[in-house]
């Protein structure tokens, strides 16, 4: 089977000039979680051949519900591993690098972002994800940025701004506040997913701390698969549309 075969449906749409263009980028994905792993289905499936994900996380019980490589039978590997797989089970011809680790202060500069046409940040904590937008930020790559995904059922209040007009976000918020405390600003504009919606958790289990769990942290939310999806969906569109719109302005 070809690409030619695998990418009909999408050339029919945007054209062999764009496929061509799709294929060329190289994307780096970090956090490969709910809206991650989701981002990178679709980023596949749309063409690209050249992607980088990295996460540290094996996969656990409680991504079932919401994590595209998360099923009984990938509990305890690792997330980047079993998303590898699958993607080149979708097209064999991509270059898919796992990355089992963590983007942190310290593994950092192990990333060289000049080196690729995108960065896709699915991070979840604040202090790696305002460092991987600071570092996308003066690089040569464009940043496309997940704001929170928990708490929030309503899909129609999914939407996209840049980052300092996203509007009902805690996550945005808490980044902006970080980002003005230590007076270090992103040196450019860069557009986010998010969503308005908050909702509460429901029947939250007590932390107990003799036998603390992952699912009784008090940072643990409720989180659902529609909304994780259309965030790493969002993602990749906008990562595609771009690429289109590049092709066809020059």
């Amino acid at each position: 089977m070809s690409e030619k075969e695998i990418f009909q449906r999408t050339e029919l749409l945007v054209g062999s000039e764009a496929m061509a263009a799709i294929a060329r980028q190289r994307v780096l994905l970090v956090g490969v979680g709910g809206v991650g792993s989701w981002c990178a289905e679709s980023l596949v499936r749309s063409g690209i051949r050249h992607l980088t994900i990295v996460d540290c996380d094996k996969v656990c019980a409680s991504n079932i519900n919401r994590q595209l490589m998360a099923t009984t039978s990938t509990v305890g590997l690792a997330k980047v591993d079993v998303l590898r797989r699958r993607l080149l089970d979708i097209n064999p011809e991509a270059e898919i690098i796992a990355l089992e680790q963590l983007f942190s202060q310290d593994s950092a500069r192990g990333f060289e972002l000049n080196d690729y046409d995108y960065v896709v940040d699915a991070i979840d904590s604040l202090r790696d994800k305002a460092l991987l937008i600071e570092m996308a930020c003066v690089s040569n790559a464009k940043l496309f940025s997940s704001m929170g995904a928990a708490l929030k059922m309503d899909p129609s209040r999914i939407r996209v701004a840049e980052f300092w007009k996203v509007t009902g976000d805690p996550l945005a918020r808490a980044l902006r506040n970080k980002f003005k405390k230590e007076k270090r600003f992103p040196r450019r504009k860069f557009q986010c997913v998010f969503s308005d919606e908050l909702l509460v958790n429901h029947d939250v289990p007590l932390y107990n701390e003799e036998k603390p769990t992952m699912i009784n942290k008090p940072q643990t939310n409720g989180t659902v698969a529609h909304i994780t999806a259309i965030f790493g969906f969002t993602l990749a569109g906008l990562v595609v549309q771009d690429i289109i719109e590049k092709q066809y302005s020059r």
